[in-house]
């Protein structure tokens, strides 16, 4: 299955890409040039190669500081509308309930279910091409959900495009993790069948990939890593109008007006709103899809999906669990096969000035850790599993039931883990840093490309999670809900008449679908792929051979990531 998907990956990249590229050496070597000039560049910018230098302790505290403050700014609602006026613009339905012409004075009203990242940026790139917006949350708090989250590239690339101050803010915010080492390690010594060919030891290298040379290459900037409630609250701050964001505001249906004129759209509470254009980026169990393709009505809900978790008690982690495994089924969502526990960890790692990011490889399970800026780790420990599990309650005898399963699922002194192995001790570093409070866990869900339903129906259009939910080894699930709300804008910018609404949405999807796909596949691939590394290692010249392919489609892969047209 493997060769096949990567033989099917690498043609798909080749064919599918415009750039040329070179597989450099294996070596994470640097070029000696401090800066590449490209003709490709929207901005005609020269694009400086980051040099790492140790963080400092003031760089250290504001990193730290600035999440603090994001965080309490998020928790209070900063920035959201504080309370119903009655005289906002989606009150009431456009005079003459007819198509109209869009002009400067009469622009697109837009609706935008869900105020994450992919809601906020699909806002802020309407609110850029002069169209009226508002985001309508579901929460009860507009609270910040999950940890650091990367700013990839081509995500960089698109929020230059649409906002320059939010660029701006961004990259000054972030913490660069393209100028270190990135890739996979075994986690555990491991063998080759009847001692024919090379024997790992735990902690070694297997793939190593530079992303800071395809990121220069197309004159796009490196990749840096962001809290998410500070992406929240630049966004909010820099994006869109204050007031924009309304909590408590949950869909429960809306109806087509007929063409070009609009969309009566009924909140839970009752509250009715109208607009030309409703946007669902209210994450995978979406609402909003849920009414575009006449889902059932356990299809959509609250739980999170992504591999960072949420900002959740016990108790609702719990409840959530449960939910997801009902929803799934009748949302169409595929659960990935994982539990994954993440954490964000206030520890300067042993191999912070080399390691930017990696991934421990072992058998039905894995282990991740990225740089969070501000001397922290952002770790995830996946475990292949069942859906719905949940760990045991809190109590005397085991007051920290989460860390005692991590600590025995990567054990690194021996007998080792469950399996035998004894595992590199690098995750158990990152684990024994961490108390128990800041360790979530979440079922991880994703998605089968949308190519038959689509992600328009008449004047309503899906994004993000809501539209392409992936598993996150790319590390572009956010960054692809950038590139989504950048190409609506987009679309919609071109409309001169309400009537033309919908062509421009179908122009959306049909630019969108084929890299989202390609990109859903890939993450997926790679993901069922790492828990079955230990069966590949373990026959003759095939360990080598996967680990040649690895290493020969990752520049096809990351050239494609990372191209400035989308």
């Amino acid at each position: 299955m493997f060769f096949r998907g990567v033989t099917a990956a690498i043609a798909i990249l080749t064919a599918t890409s415009t750039n040329g590229f070179t597989v450099g050496p294996k070596s994470m070597t640097r070029s000696a040039s401090p800066s590449v000039s490209t003709s490709t560049s929207a901005l005609s910018a020269t694009i400086e190669a980051p040099v790492r230098v140790p963080e400092s302790a003031e760089r250290v505290k504001e990193v730290r500081d600035r999440f603090q403050k994001a965080a309490e700014d998020a928790a209070a609602a900063k920035g959201c509308a504080d309370a119903n006026t009655g005289d906002e613009w989606w009150r009431q339905p456009e005079p003459n309930d007819q198509y109209r012409e869009v002009t400067q004075d009469r622009p697109l009203r837009v609706l935008v279910a869900g105020g994450g990242v992919a809601g906020l940026v699909t806002a802020a790139a309407c609110h850029a091409k002069g169209m009226k917006v508002a985001i309508f949350e579901q929460a009860s708090q507009y609270a910040p959900y999950g940890g650091p989250i990367q700013i990839q590239s081509n995500a960089l690339r698109a929020l230059e495009r649409i906002n320059t101050k939010v660029y701006d803010e961004i990259r000054k915010a972030g913490t660069v993790t393209a100028d270190r080492v990135s890739g996979l390690k075994i986690g555990y010594k491991k063998g080759v069948f009847l001692n024919l060919g090379q024997q790992y030891e735990k902690g070694d290298w297997l793939v190593r990939f530079d992303t800071l040379q395809p990121a220069l290459q197309a004159g796009l900037p490196a990749t840096v890593v962001v809290d998410r409630p500070v992406i929240q609250q630049i966004l909010l701050n820099h994006g869109i109008p204050d007031g924009t964001v309304r909590i408590k505001s949950r869909i429960a249906n809306y109806e087509e007006l007929g063409e070009g004129k609009g969309l009566k759209v009924t909140l839970e509470d009752g509250t009715e709103a109208y607009c030309d254009v409703l946007v669902g980026a209210d994450g995978i169990w979406s609402s909003v899809r849920r009414i575009m393709h006449d889902l059932n009505d356990g299809a959509d809900g609250f739980a999170a999906s992504g591999a960072a978790g949420g900002a959740l008690n016990e108790a609702e982690a719990r409840r959530m669990a449960k939910e997801s495994v009902l929803m799934a089924g009748g949302a169409n969502r595929r659960y990935s096969g994982f539990t994954c526990y993440a954490a964000l960890t206030e520890h300067k790692a042993s191999n912070i000035e080399d390691v930017s990011y990696q991934i421990l490889l072992g058998k039905d399970k894995y282990f991740v850790s990225t740089d969070g800026g501000g001397e922290r780790q952002q770790w995830f420990a996946l475990i292949r599993e069942d859906p719905g599990g949940v760990d045991p309650e809190a109590s005397e005898s085991n007051p920290t039931p989460k860390l005692t399963r991590l600590l025995k699922e990567f054990n690194n002194e021996e007998p080792g883990d469950q399996n035998g192995d004894v595992w590199d001790g690098f995750a158990h570093e990152l684990f024994r840093a961490t108390p128990e409070a800041d360790i979530k866990r979440r079922d991880l869900y994703d998605g089968a490309p949308l190519i038959n339903k689509g992600w328009t129906r008449g004047q309503v259009a899906i994004c993000g999670d809501a539209a392409h939910p992936m598993m996150p080894n790319l590390g572009q699930g956010g960054c692809q809900a950038t590139e989504d709300g950048y190409r609506l804008a987009e679309e919609l910018a071109s409309v001169k008449h309400t009537k033309d609404i919908e062509s421009a949405l179908s122009t959306y999807y049909g630019k969108r679908i084929p890299r989202t796909t390609i990109i859903q596949v890939l993450a997926q691939l790679g993901s069922d792929l790492l828990v079955d590394f230990d069966k590949m290692m373990t026959i003759p010249l095939v360990g080598p051979f996967f680990l040649f392919m690895t290493q020969l489609s990752m520049p096809f892969i990351l050239r494609f990531l990372y191209t400035p047209e989308f």
